[in-house]
């Protein structure tokens, strides 16, 4: 069985053929085949705690106390973080924040403000 690749929308994994197109049934997306084969690299979408769609200048929240490596403070519940950036890897958001300076966090442990 070959592997379909996820919706370019909204990154569902559940996608279907339909003739020479690919149909997301989650949010009807449709695209061609071909396209799909063209356009390899496709952008990765980062999702909150919530579920919300998370992109570069965003604003987001801290939903969990987070022990910062290295140091024995602790960046708290309801900290805002102005200004993320999406990056590649396990930490896939890259922000400053205020008192603390330039880290990386989790997507799992923000919500979107």
């Amino acid at each position: 069985m070959s592997q379909l690749p996820p919706c370019p929308k909204c990154g569902s994994e559940y996608t279907y053929e339909d003739g020479n197109q690919y149909i997301c049934p989650e949010c009807a997306h449709e695209w061609d085949k071909n396209a799909a084969a063209e356009n390899v690299e496709q952008a990765r979408v980062v999702r909150d705690s919530n579920g919300n769609v998370l992109n570069d200048g965003d604003t987001v929240t801290v939903i969990k106390d987070l022990k910062v490596k290295g140091s024995s403070s602790v960046v708290k519940v309801g900290t805002k973080v102005k200004n993320i950036r999406i990056i590649e890897g396990d930490h896939d958001i890259d922000c400053k924040i205020d008192g603390f300076g330039a880290m990386q966090l989790k997507s799992e442990f923000v919500k979107k403000a």
